[in-house]
């Protein structure tokens, strides 16, 4: 179509594909760290109790006191890249580049940190995209990650005068394609090992047990993980709930107890796997893989491996590009 003379020029109608995972600080440095931790733990999603009792601790004694502690964890798994969960995740929207046909733009955001989401789908809407998947990635559903990255781009449509359309990808924590990814990379995984596990561990992110309470989904969302990939591997799989915080009650069992008795039972070669998290990060490769396997070790353990998430494998780009598909069916041409 012809546009009349003087009408600001208009880019090719295109399809946007936004990953989003949870975010990083720029730098493994305590400043970086403080003004991440700032922005994570003021959203009332992660924090769920009332605003003037938790700002004073937030800013009074976690601020001062957490930025050091985490800064040293991020430096021993930073890389040339940056955090480890950035690179891997702009290795994931790299490797979608051009997967669903050449009018689909893949992007990625952080919902804490940079790149922002809402400075990503502006970008996008500026790209000519006026249908827009944003695709958390988060296999099992929870306010506190599925939630906050919806509600931030929303936030950032309620801005726009003219809106592209959206649509958000739904937790794939029983997807077939996302299991047999999962037991595809886990059998790998453990034929690459020099010894045979006694027992292999499923370690999921916390949560306060008060959301359980409070009706969210992802603890039965992670268990329904556990036991389909614990049926596609033909073993059982003991699941343990990682990343404690606080003083509240958290979901159990904890991994870093679980990982100190399990010598003393006799199992003193595991394997965990970390199926929450669909790209390693500080939580999987300093958490798990640095301070979980001293605990291990000094508890009498001999024989410990953390295995890989998907990151942007092979088996973890392909269950990608079926699930993202599928949600961008009727909005793109079949394959």
């Amino acid at each position: 179509m012809n546009l009349p003379p003087g009408h600001p020029a208009q880019p090719a109608p295109r399809i946007g594909v936004l990953l989003v995972n949870l975010g990083t600080p720029d730098a493994a440095e305590a400043a970086a760290v403080r003004r991440y931790l700032a922005e994570f733990l003021s959203d009332p999603r992660v924090i769920e109790i009332p605003r003037l009792a938790w700002l004073p601790i937030l800013h009074g004694i976690i601020l001062r006191t957490r930025p050091k502690k985490s800064a040293h964890a991020y430096a021993q798994v930073w890389t040339e890249g940056g955090s480890p969960l950035a690179a891997f995740t702009r290795a994931q929207s790299a490797a979608l580049q051009g997967a669903f046909g050449p009018d689909v733009l893949v992007d990625y955001a952080m919902r804490y940190g940079r790149p922002a989401i809402g400075d990503r789908l502006r970008a996008m809407k500026e790209a000519g995209c006026q249908r827009i998947l944003v695709a958390p990635l988060y296999p099992q559903y929870c306010a506190a990650t599925t939630a906050t990255a919806n509600d931030s781009a929303f936030a950032t449509l309620a801005a726009m005068r003219w809106q592209p359309a959206l649509r958000t990808l739904p937790p794939y924590h029983d997807d077939p394609a996302y299991i047999e990814a999962l037991k595809v990379s886990v059998e790998a995984s453990l034929a690459r090992l020099d010894f045979v596990p006694d027992a292999v561990l499923a370690s999921f992110h916390g949560m306060p047990q008060r959301t359980l309470e409070l009706g969210d989904p992802y603890h039965c969302h992670c268990r329904k993980t556990a036991r389909l990939l614990s049926e596609a591997l033909g073993r059982e799989l003991i699941v343990t709930f990682q990343s404690r915080f606080g003083r509240a009650k958290w979901l159990e069992p904890a991994t870093d107890t679980v990982l100190a008795g399990l010598p003393g039972e006799g199992i003193k070669r595991i394997a965990i796997v970390t199926p929450g998290f669909s790209a390693d990060c500080v939580e999987t490769l300093e958490e798990i893989a640095i301070r979980g396997r001293e605990t291990f070790v000094e508890a009498g353990g001999t024989d410990f491996a953390c295995l890989p998430c998907l990151n942007a494998s092979d088996e973890g780009i392909d269950m990608l590009k079926k699930i993202l598909g599928r949600e961008l069916a009727g909005w793109t041409a079949p394959a």
